[in-house]
């Protein structure tokens, strides 16, 4: 039993900061310095925690952020006029829209009007097609490509494995799906979507040698689930109730951790696994998109 298995996020995330450190220098040696701007719709406490990491992240490197914090209420028309704005703003190469977005603004709208050169978040219908051709011209969502440079900096060879990705929803399982079945170096792998219709999920996920957990449903992934020696990718944000707890809750992944970590042979912990790669990848999107605007 092996217990010295995690695939650590925060140290490979830091790794991947350090390296951009040294391409956002040459950029401000050109007089180019990134620049990210962050639209938050609403006061959703998730969405504040996760702007604040993703403004610290832009602070810590040195790259110019600004946040548009906007009402609840605000119509649907006057978002898209601001996304416009930001759009012809030189002095801004990314533009993110916090997810989740109030009801009556339709979130495919406010993804199509950042412009495919801004979207960093790589939810465009520009960069989500190139992402199914297999063209990596285009921008790739953040927590998806963060895994996929998780299990390549973890030397998790991909090649002909048989991947199991739990979740179908456009932000993660299937983008995740898109990239690891691409004829492509760190890809090329035989990939499974299990979603809610899905007919007996464990036997899928017991044949998985790499099971990428995206559902949202607390600690679904139980040790009976995994293959002995599976990779393990937890990808979920779950707050449960605990009376133990200061707040009467805690979070907790998509994986029963503590019960699959003695089965599985590599696994990230949650926090410190999939979280910290989202943002350094986002942070990667935003320099790239720096360069590319520079040529």
């Amino acid at each position: 039993m092996d217990l010295n298995n995690l695939i650590d996020g925060r140290t490979i995330a830091a790794q991947l900061l350090a390296e951009l450190g040294g391409r956002i220098a040459a950029l401000k040696a050109r007089g180019v310095q990134p620049g990210l701007a962050f639209v938050r719709v609403g006061e959703d406490p998730a969405s504040k925690v996760y702007v604040g990491r993703k403004e610290k992240a832009c602070a810590d490197l040195g790259i110019f952020s600004e946040t548009h914090v906007l009402a609840e209420a605000i119509s649907e028309a006057e978002l898209l006029a601001l996304l416009e704005r930001l759009n012809a703003d030189s002095r801004l190469h990314g533009v993110l829209v916090q997810a989740p977005l109030p009801k009556h603004i339709r979130q495919e709208v406010v993804y199509a009007t950042v412009r495919p050169n801004k979207d960093v978040d790589g939810f465009h219908p520009v960069n989500v097609g190139k992402l199914m051709l297999g063209d990596e011209s285009g921008f790739q969502p953040c927590t998806p490509a963060g895994i996929r440079e998780l299990l390549r900096r973890s030397s998790v060879n991909t090649q002909g494995a048989e991947v199991v990705v739990l979740g179908r929803g456009n932000i993660v399982g299937k983008p995740m799906a898109a990239m690891l079945c691409q004829k492509s170096a760190h890809a090329n792998a035989t990939v499974t979507i299990c979603h809610s219709g899905t007919r007996d999920i464990a036997a899928h996920c017991r044949r998985a040698d790499i099971l990428i957990a995206a559902m949202g449903v607390p600690e679904f992934v139980k040790a009976d689930m995994v293959k002995p020696g599976a990779v393990v990718i937890d990808v979920g944000v779950n707050r449960v109730s605990d009376a133990t707890a200061k707040t009467g809750t805690r979070l907790v992944g998509d994986v029963a951790f503590a019960a699959v970590q003695p089965v599985a042979g590599r696994i990230t912990p949650n926090p410190g696994g999939v979280g910290p790669m989202t943002i350094a990848m986002l942070m990667q999107n935003t320099v790239r998109a720096a360069e590319l605007a520079a040529k």
